[in-house]
């Protein structure tokens, strides 16, 4: 910790109003999916939350099921925020989910009131937190009533256990019906997490439209789409990419010949722009004003420090747009 500086931290980040609320999120912020787990080593992920921080990074995203094994993450995150960063709190967004599977029987995923708020006093203790700044509701239930589901966001916020709450992976006809319900609550929704890259782009098909319409911020997840949108597979797959060692979000059967070929096309758009692909990648979710924030995984400390360039060029011109369009739909 002792090579961190965070002196000029609000320096090199640029933050946006997250749809009509009063709260500012940092253009990027850190996602806790992989790299926090018991299985991690722990003075790395405190380094990733140093360097992020050092960064102007104050949003900090983690779930009940983080891992692995779940929970470990919270459990990873709120050990280095109490041992190096407690006197920050109060500078930091820190949010947390649950919508799937977290513990065994019928009251442990989904999106009944018991499970989401027994998750959450979960979360907190893990994470040793009075509150969390945002609570989503991870995913939608298709069984669970979705005023059920909404009422216990509301709830949770009554409490004083989240200041804001959120959605995730909601279609727009979904996102608009639990919009209504949280306004009608006096618990209006702050925020929506899409997995949304350029390789999957169903958000541009109503839902940033409904998220503008309602003032609801956007923060895509899976930016780089797994580290597809990167140079890392030009030239074949390297022995430590994700494809070659997990394999089970991201396997061979994704690179297919067509993707591998839009994959360099879309590198060669980058090179004319002075960008890395995963830069061009990250500006290109960011060009939209509906998009408030942009999550970003990092195993290694300088990824965070390089994915940062890609807020020095965020700005495309038609051309570009209509020459990414056109790759892409190749």
């Amino acid at each position: 910790m002792s090579n961190i500086d965070l002196t000029n931290r609000y320096k090199s980040m640029n933050y946006r109003r997250c749809g009509k609320s009063g709260l500012k999120l940092p253009e990027l912020s850190l996602g806790l999916w992989h790299n926090f787990g018991h299985v991690n080593v722990h003075e790395n992920s405190k380094s990733l939350i140093a360097t992020a921080f050092s960064k102007g990074i104050t949003h900090f995203d983690l779930a009940n099921n983080y891992g692995p094994p779940p929970g470990s993450a919270e459990e990873t995150f709120g050990k280095i925020l109490n041992e190096n960063f407690k006197s920050y709190r109060d500078e930091m967004i820190i949010s947390s989910k649950a919508g799937y599977t977290m513990w065994d029987g019928p009251y442990g995923d989904w999106g009944s009131k018991k499970y989401l708020v027994s998750s959450l006093d979960q979360s907190l203790k893990r994470m040793k937190l009075d509150y969390v700044d945002i609570f989503y509701h991870h995913r939608p239930d298709p069984e669970t009533p979705l005023e059920e589901t909404m009422a216990a966001l509301s709830l949770i916020v009554q409490q004083g256990k989240a200041l804001y709450v959120g959605i995730s992976n909601y279609q727009a006809d979904e996102a608009t019906k639990a919009f209504k319900l949280l306004k009608e609550m006096g618990t209006p929704c702050l925020i929506h997490q899409p997995k949304y890259s350029m390789f999957e782009r169903w958000v541009e098909d109503g839902l940033l439209d409904v998220l503008q319409e309602n003032g609801v911020g956007c923060i895509p997840f899976s930016p780089l789409a797994q580290g597809l949108l990167t140079d890392k597979y030009l030239h074949g797959i390297p022995a430590d990419s994700r494809v070659a060692t997990s394999g089970v979000f991201l396997n061979e059967s994704n690179l297919t010949s067509e993707k591998l070929s839009k994959i360099a096309k879309l590198n060669e758009v980058a090179n004319t722009r002075n960008q890395k692909l995963a830069h061009m990648a990250i500006a290109w979710l960011l060009k939209d004003e509906r998009v408030t924030s942009v999550l970003i995984g990092a195993s290694k400390p300088e990824q965070i420090t390089d994915s940062i360039k890609a807020l020095d060029n965020t700005r495309f011109d038609k051309e570009e747009l209509d020459k990414i369009d056109n790759i892409l739909a190749g």
